[in-house]
């Protein structure tokens, strides 16, 4: 039996994503031969070159005179005007600039060179501008690094357009991408199943261009969809016959056990499904969902297998692993989240004299000492444990990982330890500065124990990041205002920002419970893929005004929150280098 598991754009390539190390890991532990392939570290490796830009240049050529025939015959749109007139100053010393450029700045990300941000700063700059340029080969769209704002022009939230998508070789670059690195492995490989692993809604484009690409050339090889996304969307996939035309089955919720028992069936040429857990699959009666939910015992789980997976191409000097200790949230009560989606049981954590063997590993195979504790949130008891286990067996790594505002969390010599253990950066989940809409959101902390722990972890060299929104239901402009001016007031302790508007997701409480919260949820019945839903409140800031506040505070923030660097993997690598959280960055 072989697999070929694939992770699809669009994501940032600066750490290898954990679900196919998960299940390449479950599956050779059974005996299946699995090939994994990173295709979007891949994708970006194979654009950010010479080689890619002349593609690019001979594409444009190719199409310039139908730019210029729509320019003529819509003088009203301004759009292809403006095109025709940029792609005049495209010459082939331009290229050849550009393709020089690139290739230097792919060398400074991934060399020494990274740590002077200067030079890191011109690096991500002549991303961009390769970005801009590949574009133009595929207008409308516009490929973007950070990959998170590519926008194909089509509606991810909208099944029709997604499939209109998949076939559109004028924007869809993710043809291109399938046909120079995905046919040819699966051409050599010949797998008889293909496991796509999705994350988020920017991955849906270009997993069904792949799915549909797969089935028109090779239609017995059996193709699955699992990860966050697939499982968020299972009311819509059970009915919708026109997506599901372009592959076999969906594995929702935890995929170790339900990827091994699907492999199984495959490969004894089982036609009947109807038994396999976590499945939804179809057959010539329709598409089914399967009652059988099961979940896995991570503490039988084999560590996360990175082999074949291409290390040296993600765009970081040094490799950054990621591990997952836990699943499920431990607080899981939070109003606004709906994270949990992707498991089925409650919070399960792994022991800590596990952890540490299973890091020591993973360090000494791949000479790896940076690590990424990927975690919906770390549990305080675990933190505290992991950080004395790590001092005491003087494992030498360097980590991050995501964290709550916790009571117990306050000692000072909890962020001693934290720090001595390799410690270098944390992303808490802050929300609002207002104690009464914490309150409301259910955090079950304060600003007192806030104030506190920012204070002590930032003491001890840990850079903190604080992630907030405006517009939770019921909140006024005077308390998100709130959240502004206690950060404001703890600058010091304070690093960097990440805020947003409130977004009402499908599956969070407050959906459930619209009434409780004052809200009024507007669903498109068109956008059936939609993951959360445009709103109205009763009381507090709308939608609109919550984007006021949001616009108003990136004006006006606090320039010390400007940074050159955004890449959370860059900033954790830039304190572990420099030893301090007090960077000029």
């Amino acid at each position: 039996m072989k697999v070929l598991l694939l992770f699809p754009p669009d994501w940032l390539p600066s750490e290898p994503y954990l679900s196919l190390p998960t299940l390449t890991a479950a599956l050779r532990k059974a005996g299946c031969e699995v090939v994994q392939k990173d295709v979007n570290v891949e994708m970006y490796d194979m654009m950010l070159s010479k080689l890619f830009l002349m593609h690019v240049r001979d594409r444009i050529a190719h199409i310039l005179p139908l730019y210029r025939r729509l320019a003529e015959s819509q003088p009203h749109h301004t759009g292809y005007k403006q095109l025709v007139n940029h792609i005049r100053t495209c010459d082939d010393e331009f290229f050849a600039r550009v393709g020089d450029d690139i290739e230097k700045a792919v060398k400074i990300i991934r060399s020494g060179d990274f740590y002077d941000i200067n030079k890191l700063e011109w690096a991500n700059a002549r991303l961009h501008e390769a970005m801009s340029v590949i574009s133009l080969g595929y207008y409308p769209a516009q490929v973007c690094f950070p990959p998170m704002e590519t926008d194909m022009g089509y509606k991810t939230y909208q099944s029709s357009e997604i499939l209109s998508a998949t076939e559109d070789d004028t924007v869809n670059i993710y043809r291109h991408v399938y046909r120079q690195l995905v046919e040819p492995v699966i051409e050599r490989e010949r797998p008889a199943m293909i496991g796509i692993s999705v994350v988020q809604k920017k991955q849906l484009i270009p997993t069904f261009t792949f799915c549909r690409m797969i089935k028109e050339k090779y239609p017995d090889i059996h193709i699955t969809l699992g990860g966050n996304i697939i499982t968020r969307m299972r009311d819509v996939l059970t009915h919708n016959t026109a997506l599901f035309r372009w592959f076999d089955t969906a594995i929702l919720y935890e995929g170790e056990d339900a990827i091994l028992h699907l492999a199984w069936a495959i490969d004894n040429h089982e036609t009947d499904f109807s038994r396999l857990p976590n499945l939804i699959y179809k057959d010539k009666h329709g598409i089914h969902a399967n009652t059988t939910v099961t979940s896995v015992n991570i503490t039988q789980l084999p560590p996360p297998d990175f082999e074949g997976l291409p290390l040296s191409k993600y765009f970081v000097p040094n490799l950054i692993l990621p591990y997952l200790a836990t699943r499920g949230c431990y607080w899981g009560r939070c109003a606004f989240c709906d994270h949990s989606q992707g498991y089925t049981k409650k919070y399960r954590a792994k022991p800590v004299e596990q952890i540490i063997d299973e890091i020591e590993s993973l360090k000494n195979k791949h000479r790896c000492r940076h690590f990424h504790f990927t975690d919906e949130s770390y549990p305080p008891a675990l933190f505290k444990r992991l950080s004395q286990k790590l001092i005491e067996k003087k494992t030498g790594i360097s980590w991050t990982t995501h964290l709550r505002f916790e009571k117990s969390l306050m000692d000072e010599h909890v962020w001693k330890e934290a720090a001595e253990s390799g410690c270098k950066s944390l992303y808490f989940g802050y929300e609002s500065g207002n104690e009464r809409v914490l309150e409301l959101m259910n955090k079950a902390t304060n600003l007192e124990t806030i104030k506190t722990i920012l204070r002590h972890s930032a003491r001890h060299g840990i850079w903190n990041h604080c992630m907030g929104f405006f517009g939770f239901p019921g909140e006024t402009r005077e308390e998100a205002e709130d959240s502004i001016r206690f950060l404001e007031d703890n600058k010091d302790f304070v690093h960097s920002v990440g805020f947003m508007t409130f977004v009402l997701g499908k599956y969070s409480p407050i959906a459930r419970e619209p009434d409780r919260y004052g809200v009024s949820a507007y669903k498109n019945p068109e956008w059936d893929l939609a993951l959360d839903y445009y709103f109205t409140t009763k009381s507090g800031l709308g939608v609109h005004d919550a984007l006021k506040v949001f616009e108003e505070f990136e004006r006006r923030h606090d320039p010390k929150w400007d940074l050159r660097l955004t890449v959370r993997e860059y900033i954790f690598l830039y304190v572990d280098h420099y030893k301090t959280n007090k960077l000029n960055i």
